[in-house]
Protein backbone atom coordinates (compact mmCIF):
# COMPACT_ATOMS: atom_id res chain seq x y z
CA UNK A 1 0.00 0.00 0.00
CA UNK A 2 1.35 3.62 -1.17
CA UNK A 3 1.49 5.53 2.18
CA UNK A 4 0.64 9.30 0.38
CA UNK A 5 -1.76 11.10 3.18
CA UNK A 6 -0.62 12.95 5.95
CA UNK A 7 -1.87 13.16 9.40
CA UNK A 8 -0.72 16.26 11.77
CA UNK A 9 -2.22 16.64 15.08
CA UNK A 10 -1.18 18.28 18.38
CA UNK A 11 -1.18 16.57 21.46
CA UNK A 12 0.57 16.85 25.09
CA UNK A 13 3.92 15.72 26.38
CA UNK A 14 2.29 13.16 28.56
CA UNK A 15 0.44 12.03 25.33
CA UNK A 16 3.09 11.63 23.37
CA UNK A 17 5.46 10.36 26.38
CA UNK A 18 2.87 7.15 26.60
CA UNK A 19 2.19 6.49 22.96
CA UNK A 20 6.53 6.78 23.01
CA UNK A 21 6.36 4.53 25.35
CA UNK A 22 3.91 1.69 24.27
CA UNK A 23 5.92 1.83 21.20
CA UNK A 24 8.81 1.28 22.64
CA UNK A 25 7.84 -1.52 24.39
CA UNK A 26 6.69 -3.24 21.08
CA UNK A 27 9.79 -2.22 19.55
CA UNK A 28 8.07 0.20 16.99
CA UNK A 29 8.15 3.66 16.16
CA UNK A 30 5.97 6.44 17.37
CA UNK A 31 4.29 6.84 13.83
CA UNK A 32 3.61 2.94 13.19
CA UNK A 33 2.60 2.83 16.95
CA UNK A 34 -0.10 5.13 16.50
CA UNK A 35 -1.06 4.58 12.98
CA UNK A 36 -1.91 0.87 13.67
CA UNK A 37 -3.86 1.70 16.95
CA UNK A 38 -5.65 4.13 15.24
CA UNK A 39 -6.35 2.28 11.96
CA UNK A 40 -7.81 -1.02 14.72
CA UNK A 41 -9.86 1.53 16.53
CA UNK A 42 -11.57 2.56 13.59
CA UNK A 43 -12.08 -0.81 12.30
CA UNK A 44 -13.91 -1.85 15.59
CA UNK A 45 -16.31 1.69 15.57
CA UNK A 46 -17.22 0.70 12.38
CA UNK A 47 -18.41 -2.99 13.05
CA UNK A 48 -19.92 -2.12 15.94
CA UNK A 49 -22.09 0.57 13.93
CA UNK A 50 -22.62 -2.16 10.72
CA UNK A 51 -22.60 -5.31 12.49
CA UNK A 52 -25.68 -6.67 13.99
CA UNK A 53 -25.60 -9.50 15.94
CA UNK A 54 -28.65 -11.34 16.85
CA UNK A 55 -29.37 -13.79 19.78
CA UNK A 56 -31.01 -16.99 18.62
CA UNK A 57 -34.08 -15.87 19.83
CA UNK A 58 -33.94 -12.30 17.68
CA UNK A 59 -32.63 -14.96 14.91
CA UNK A 60 -35.63 -17.61 15.15
CA UNK A 61 -37.87 -14.23 15.18
CA UNK A 62 -36.37 -12.45 12.40
CA UNK A 63 -36.55 -15.69 10.10
CA UNK A 64 -40.31 -16.18 11.02
CA UNK A 65 -40.79 -12.53 10.40
CA UNK A 66 -39.86 -13.16 6.28
CA UNK A 67 -40.51 -16.52 6.24
CA UNK A 68 -44.46 -15.75 7.36
CA UNK A 69 -44.86 -12.14 7.02
CA UNK A 70 -48.41 -10.58 8.95
CA UNK A 71 -51.19 -9.75 6.36
CA UNK A 72 -51.03 -5.53 5.90
CA UNK A 73 -53.00 -3.65 8.59
CA UNK A 74 -54.79 -0.66 8.33
CA UNK A 75 -51.39 1.60 9.16
CA UNK A 76 -49.73 0.02 6.74
CA UNK A 77 -52.27 0.15 3.55
CA UNK A 78 -53.13 3.41 4.11
CA UNK A 79 -49.26 4.53 3.77
CA UNK A 80 -49.02 2.23 0.62
CA UNK A 81 -52.44 4.25 -0.66
CA UNK A 82 -50.43 7.33 0.21
CA UNK A 83 -46.77 6.57 -1.14
CA UNK A 84 -48.81 5.31 -4.37
CA UNK A 85 -50.35 8.37 -5.12
CA UNK A 86 -48.09 10.93 -4.59
CA UNK A 87 -44.89 8.96 -5.98
CA UNK A 88 -46.51 6.82 -8.59
CA UNK A 89 -49.13 8.73 -9.82
CA UNK A 90 -47.15 11.88 -9.12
Amino acid sequence: MSKRERLATRLSAEQKALLQRAADLEGRSLSDFVLESAQRAAESVIREHEVMTLTAQDSRAFADAVLNPPLPNEQLRAAFARYHQEVVEG
